[in-house]
């Protein structure tokens, strides 16, 4: 079988060629750019854009792109040279507006060419990375009419003579204006900010620098806050009107920095319109606007903070250290309480509830309120007096803000186991005296201190409580035990049983109780203790009180509320008419101090004088004798005579108190140190002063000095050692 011979096939060029007219696209180039210039010409009515198109395409197509291309820079370039020079010779007002109707034109006719070519725009064109057609006609428009020499300077000129026209409050053609701006920016960011931004920005500033020095020169803080306001919102309204969005944050820059930066330290301390000035006059809108203002610039709300911060401090020292505002402890913390209440409405009606603003006003308040070493003291004697009287027919929410505003303080007190000392004598009287407004109202305070300070800090408060609620079941079973032994005659008896460590230590002042008195004492001691196993009673009576019945001249009876001492005093006069000061002495054993205030609230004060002194005077003195007062008389039936007792501590009572507390303060240190070094094993001297005062401050700043006299005593105890190479180095002893 023989293969079939193989054949070779070949392939030959197209016999016939195709000629083209060698000024074909000489002839086509002269259609298409006889139809660009009857665009420009507005006669793009009579012209066939799909022959265009086709002419347009075959010359691409045959090779003939390099030559459209270079024809329509060409073709463009000379007509918008033609336009130049109209524009050039527009009159005043109307160049910019030519200069807008060209822009119009230009874009409308590029939109035609665009269409006419855009062939060559998606094939020629980026095949050799030349421009697009449409971005073609806007460098163009770019470097013949708003680079040219005659129109580039004069359109920068007009655009600023109309935003300082406007800025002097004429009206300008807004619409005309973003036309313009907007040219600029469609000609490229770079064109907008070379050729208008940067030297609007330039004079925008000296605009601002004059006018600026203008108004402070010449208005308040509070007038000249508002221009800066406005002329503020003048410039945001004016970018979103007819410049580029991206200018807002550079014009408002210009304007902060040449209004407000510059001038702040002027504005704050302006003298009788300055900050301080509005914080003293509480004007809150012109407080609002500086802070609003002040937080657009560097370091703007910090400047208003220190000079708050430093005012409130010298308002505050001003306020503790005046020696007429202490004469009166319960003034003296409304005073701070008002004062905290304003600038607290004024951080959160005009500086926005700003945290730091309220922090600078904590440190301000604990600065001044510690300068005053009695501050703890009369903060009890504020809660003293509201609990007492003050708050009586006040609702149950008034109560609490006002028991808040206390705690306020409280947090800001170093001291605050001084605090604890005053306000436990403070409770005790109110519970023993049955003076409290409400039992509701001190318990919830008790409860804001345990809060605040932790449970040691309020157990024995709250013994206080249970004291008085056990001395009313012992009561109830005393008289239930007595059956029917009363009598009319009889004294009634009412004892609160204290547990020592709770109450407020009391000195044991030694008093004679009257006869019919001391056998019901007796009587209750001898239920008491039989009920009771392992206890001792002692009486204090400088903490008692009772009801006398009092006949006097014209049998007038009276019903008389006395301190047990007063009761005493009286009961002496069942026996005598007269009595010398020594004899009331002798026969009751009332320390001296005590007898003075006692006679001296019987003796010396108007409407309550049921004894008469010789001589008269408003001092007690050894050698006066007292009568009672037959022609004491009252319109009411019961009458209260109150001890005359200073409201605030006497020198003495205050050392002794300020005695105890240091006497309190040395258990609680020494614990502090055994448990830090009990952790620690190692440390030195001032790391261990540095952790005491850390734990210790929620109650009072320990003194560095009485932190190393426990140090020493803790190791004479042997509780801990010094370091043998390192003196001030300790350890601790297991």
């Amino acid at each position: 079988m023989s293969t079939p011979k193989k054949r070779n096939f070949q392939i030959e060029a197209f016999k016939h060629r195709v000629v083209v007219d060698p000024k074909y696209a000489e002839k086509t180039w002269k259609i298409l750019e006889h139809a660009i210039r009857e665009i420009y010409n507005h006669n793009a009515s009579g012209l066939s854009f799909e022959e265009l198109y086709r002419n347009a395409y075959n010359m691409v197509l045959h090779k003939f792109g390099d030559k459209l291309y270079t024809g329509l820079v060409t073709t463009m370039t000379m007509h918008l040279k033609e336009i130049s020079k109209t524009i050039e010779a527009a009159q005043g007002g109307l160049f910019l507006e030519e200069l807008n109707r060209k822009w119009e034109d230009h874009n409308k006719a590029l939109q035609m060419i665009r269409d006419i070519l855009m062939y060559m725009d998606r094939t020629f064109i980026p095949s050799t990375h030349k421009t697009p057609v449409h971005d073609l006609g806007l460098h163009l428009w770019r470097d013949n009419i708003i680079h040219s020499k005659k129109i580039q300077t004069r359109l920068l000129n007009t655009l600023l003579e109309l935003v300082q026209r406007e800025r002097t409050g004429e009206v300008i053609n807004r619409g005309l204006m973003r036309n313009i701006t907007k040219m600029l920016m469609d000609l490229g960011s770079s064109v907008y900010q070379e050729d208008f931004e940067k030297l609007f920005l330039e004079v925008s500033a000296n605009f601002y620098s004059v006018e600026s020095q203008q108004f402070i020169e010449s208005c308040d803080c509070g007038d000249y806050l508002k221009k800066a306001e406005r002329r503020l919102n003048e410039e945001v309204d004016r970018v979103s009107h007819y410049l580029d969005a991206k200018s807002l944050t550079k014009i408002t820059n210009v304007v902060e920095k040449e209004m407000i930066a510059n001038h702040m330290l002027r504005l704050v301390h302006m003298e009788n319109s300055g900050l301080v000035k509005m914080l003293v006059d509480d004007k809150y809108e012109d407080l609002g606007r500086m802070y609003t203002l002040f937080r657009r610039v560097p370091d703007g709300l910090s400047t208003i903070r220190d000079v708050m911060t430093s005012h409130i401090r010298e308002t505050g020292k001003q306020l503790v250290t005046d020696p007429e505002r202490l004469k009166d402890p319960v003034d003296f913390v409304q005073r701070l309480l008002d004062e905290k209440d304003k600038h607290d409405k004024i951080i959160s009606s005009a500086f926005n509830n700003d945290k730091t603003f309220q922090n600078g006003l904590n440190s301000a308040f604990e600065f001044f309120i510690n300068l005053n070493p009695r501050s703890p003291e009369f903060i009890s004697l504020f809660v003293d007096d509201k609990l007492r009287k003050g708050l009586k027919g006040v609702s149950e929410e008034d109560v609490e803000v006002v028991l808040d505003k206390v705690m306020m303080l409280f947090r800001y007190l170093q001291e605050k186991d001084v605090f604890e000392k005053y306000y436990k004598q403070h409770l005790a009287k109110r519970l023993l005296s049955g003076k409290t407004v409400s039992d509701d109202a001190e318990r919830s305070l008790i409860v804001k201190l345990k809060t605040e300070c932790g449970y040691q800090f309020t157990s024995k408060l709250e013994g206080m409580f249970t004291d008085m609620k056990t001395s009313h079941d012992t009561m109830q079973g005393f008289y239930a035990s007595q059956g029917g032994e009363t009598t009319a005659d009889t004294p009634t008896l009412a004892v609160q049983v204290l547990t020592t460590g709770s109450w407020p230590t009391q000195s044991s002042s030694t008093c004679n109780l009257p006869a019919e008195i001391m056998g019901v004492c007796e009587k209750f001691r001898a239920y008491y203790l039989g009920t009771h196993t392992g206890r001792r009673l002692s009486w204090q009576t400088n903490m008692g009180s009772a009801d006398l019945k009092a006949t006097f001249g014209k049998a007038q009876k009276h019903e008389l509320n006395v301190s047990t001492y007063q009761m005493c005093v009286l009961m002496l006069f069942n026996n005598a008419d007269r009595l010398s000061y020594k004899e009331i002495e002798q026969a009751t054993e009332i320390p001296s101090s005590d007898l003075k205030r006692c006679l001296q609230s019987l003796a010396c004060v108007k409407g309550r004088n049921v004894l008469r002194k010789e001589p008269m005077s408003k001092d007690i003195g050894e050698n006066d004798a007292f009568y009672f007062n037959d022609k004491f008389t009252s319109k009411f039936y019961k009458v209260k005579i109150g001890t005359v007792v200073a409201q605030k501590e006497s020198e003495p009572e205050k050392l002794e108190t300020r005695q105890r507390v240091e006497e309190d303060r040395k258990p609680q240190i020494e614990a502090a140190i055994v448990r830090i070094m009990k952790s620690r094993r190692v440390l030195d001297h001032n790391n261990i002063v540095a952790e005491v005062t850390k734990q210790l401050q929620s109650r009072f700043l320990p003194n560095p000095v009485v932190i190393k006299k426990r140090i020493e005593s803790l190791i004479e105890r042997e509780f801990l050692e010094r370091d043998k190479v390192d003196r001030k180095t300790y350890r601790y002893l297991a």
